[in-house]
């Protein structure tokens, strides 16, 4: 289960890269946002983080469990284990926020989002941040699982990309906020 848990990962990772890159430039507007070619991927998407949000917690039951039978206390003693299921949680309501928020409405060829206030910019940095902790923290067991030995350029070159693009759809959610209030 952790092998096709891991498997999943790097597809709602490539997936979510996709996404992102697409909506840097629809929040810039450099192009028009309501895009099928990023529709329908964020679809596929949303339901791979459902599986994943599955398999996480099916892995956590059987860890719990495990704890229980040995007598380990992952309660007290591994807040990192706690952290990657917080940081998930967290970034699932995110989710759905940036979901309600970017669902927009068609007709007649226009594409209207909803009003982007100082609330719902701050939901979505917070969804920025809380995917920067739930992918940095999860790097190991991921790497892990896909069986790769060479942890140090796989962490690093995923850190630095990730980063990079994080740093961009941030600065894209402040842009998007200042081209709503000048309107």
């Amino acid at each position: 289960m952790r092998k096709a848990n891991g498997i999943i990962t790097v597809m709602i990772l490539i997936l979510f890269v996709y996404h992102m890159i697409g909506g840097i430039l629809q929040l810039t507007g450099l192009i028009k946002g309501g895009n099928p070619l990023f529709i329908y991927p964020a679809f596929v998407m949303i339901a791979l983080v459902i599986l994943h949000v599955i398999f996480g917690i099916k892995l956590t039951i059987d860890t719990m469990i495990a704890a229980k039978k040995t007598g380990v206390s992952y309660w007290k003693d591994n807040g990192l284990f706690w952290l990657r299921r917080i940081s998930g949680f967290a970034l699932f309501l995110f989710m759905g926020c940036h979901v309600l928020l970017f669902a927009g409405i068609g007709g007649g060829g226009i594409y209207r989002l909803r009003y982007f206030n100082v609330f719902a910019l701050l939901t979505q940095i917070l969804m920025v941040l809380s995917l920067a902790l739930h992918v940095m923290t999860n790097i190991p067991p991921l790497r892990i699982s896909l069986g790769l030995t060479d942890r140090r350029n796989f962490r690093m070159d995923l850190l630095i990309v990730l980063g990079i693009l994080l740093f961009m759809a941030g600065a894209s959610f402040f842009i998007y906020f200042i081209r709503w209030c000048m309107v």
